[in-house]
């Protein structure tokens, strides 16, 4: 069993929490608190992961993503 990390992004909304991995298309969840949204996250990617073929699971893992601000001026 090899370990593999997963880009986690999380958005507040009206309603509480919205996340999802980049890497898993379509592997998207959502929570009232910030803790309630991880875990649900965690058991989302591990079904996801659950149905990937043997070379589909082989490629997950292997993409970066870079997060940074961005500052403008706006009138």
């Amino acid at each position: 069993m090899r370990k593999i990390q997963l880009t986690a992004i999380i958005e507040e909304d009206a309603d509480g929490y919205y996340a999802y991995c980049p890497e898993l298309k379509g592997c998207q969840t959502q929570g009232k608190s910030l803790d309630e949204t991880m875990a649900n996250l965690r058991e989302a990617t591990e079904l996801y992961l659950e149905t990937l073929s043997s070379d589909e699971m082989a490629t997950v893992g292997h993409k970066t993503f870079l997060s940074t601000t961005l500052e403008l001026t706006c009138a």
